[in-house]
């Protein structure tokens, strides 16, 4: 006879679900930005081995490290999110504005809790840690009701949260015991309820629980100019198009969505509300006078530059470089036909887009081990919204910037050494001339 949880037997259930915010990567700086979490996920997972029997080869926890992308994502996500015993959200500013975390919350809520022991304690199955101080954030609904002793996990832990006391080498005695007490807590949750098993959910039609409480996401507009299929050149094929021009796909066959919607996760992470157009649709609003509603990223395919009627309205907006459009050149070097057009299709960006090539980009990469893929233009992806939005933010300065035509530098370097996709921002209002602006510059080929 199957536990009321559904399973053979509850030991085949993960413990906890890790329910975090995705940071994105600083500036210039190399490796995985969430490495700390997943160093609580190990931590935490080595913890609850030595307090349970859990046989050899059942997962412990579950975490999260898609960055809320890729095609089996929302199922995966939902799978876990009706088998976990444990709910672990850590609270931060940031994860309290994320739409993905107010969803995996809403999911796991709406299990129903039986209680194990009548003993008067109202157990929810939710087990919350700081992982920054949050004394001066207002928690929205869902959180602020939990009952929740956070300084049974030591006072340290309770006035500075769980990232400090792991990156502060004085706090590692309070870490480890913050963690103790953490592990025990979710076995002692986990024996003290019966939550069931339930049906995955449709993960990406679910509302927020924070819906209501968190302040309106910030507005985000991608345009994408490319090609629809059929309309390519000879030489390219057509299997990177589709139906719209936003359906282009430059990292197939990695990835078969279009490449819009990585774009549209990466904003949505981060707190943005993004929305994607094609190219031409936009180019009236970008290229006019209007004040601008909203940060803008334009996803530029390099073989759509072969359209010399269309890449006159990409050379105005960049003669025009306005402050809070940031352009995204992505470049698998995997893909044969870029790489035998490689000369070509440099001379076209660099003809096209001059201000731009003007002075250094401040966007670095992210250090990423798959130079060209789809992982890096999600790194450098995060720094152009960044970008996009310090411009926006700074509106009210010059709101443009007409730079002389300068003579056409040599931007081999970028693809012969097989460097991540080209970030060219356009420039920021009260930039110095050596480039040196709000970021840290570097040569187009990324190098410092």
């Amino acid at each position: 006879m199957n536990s009321p949880g559904g399973w053979g037997k509850d030991a085949s259930r993960p413990y906890f679900f890790l329910s975090y915010a995705h940071t994105p990567r600083a500036t210039g700086k190399a490796g995985d930005p969430n490495h700390w979490v997943a160093k609580l996920y190990d931590d935490l997972c080595e913890a609850i081995t030595e307090l349970t029997d859990v046989p050899e080869g059942v997962p412990v926890g579950f975490m999260d490290q898609s960055m809320h992308q890729g095609q089996f994502w929302a199922e995966r996500l939902s799978r876990e999110l009706g088998a976990c015993r444990v709910f672990v959200p850590l609270y931060s500013p940031r994860y309290f504005k994320s739409h993905a975390c107010g969803q995996e919350w809403h999911i796991f809520s709406q299990r129903p809790v039986y209680q194990r022991w009548q003993d008067g304690e109202v157990t929810s199955g939710i087990v919350p840690v700081l992982w920054v101080a949050m004394d001066h954030y207002t928690l929205p609904r869902c959180a602020s009701e939990l009952q929740f002793n956070h300084g049974s996990f030591g006072p340290d832990y309770a006035a500075e949260g769980l990232y400090a006391l792991m990156k502060l080498t004085a706090y590692r005695a309070q870490y480890e015991l913050a963690v103790h007490r953490l592990a025990q807590r979710i076995v002692e949750v986990a024996e003290r309820t019966i939550i069931p098993v339930t049906r995955p959910a449709a993960f990406e039609d679910q509302p927020s629980a924070f819906a209501g409480t968190e302040p309106p996401a910030n507005t985000l507009r991608i345009s994408v100019y490319s090609y629809r299929r059929g309309e390519q050149p000879p030489g390219r094929s057509p299997e990177f198009y589709g139906a719209r021009r936003t359906d282009w796909q430059p990292y197939r066959p990695e990835s078969r969505r279009p490449l819009a919607d990585d774009a549209v996760d990466v904003a949505r992470s981060m707190g943005f509300q993004a929305s994607v157009h094609e190219f031409e649709t936009e180019a009236t609003a970008l290229l006019g006078g209007a004040e601008p509603t909203s940060p803008g990223i334009v996803l530029i395919d390099r073989w759509a530059l072969y359209d010399g009627r269309r890449r006159e309205t990409v050379r105005r907006l960049d003669q025009r470089n306005p402050a809070w459009i940031t352009t995204l050149e992505p470049w698998n070097t995997e893909d044969e036909e870029s790489t035998a057009q490689d000369e070509e299709l440099t001379r076209l960006s660099d003809d096209v887009l001059r201000a731009a090539r003007a002075r250094r980009p401040t966007l670095r990469g992210g250090g990423s081990g798959a130079p060209g893929s789809l992982e890096a233009f999600r790194g450098e992806m995060e720094w152009a919204v960044i970008r996009a939005n310090q411009g926006f933010e700074r509106r009210d300065g010059p709101k443009t910037q007409h730079l002389p035509t300068p003579r056409r530098p040599s931007l081999r370097g970028d693809f012969d050494t097989g460097q991540r996709p080209r970030t060219v921002p356009l420039d920021l209002p009260g930039d110095d001339e050596d480039g040196g602006g709000t970021g840290r510059a570097a040569p187009e080929g990324g190098q410092p």
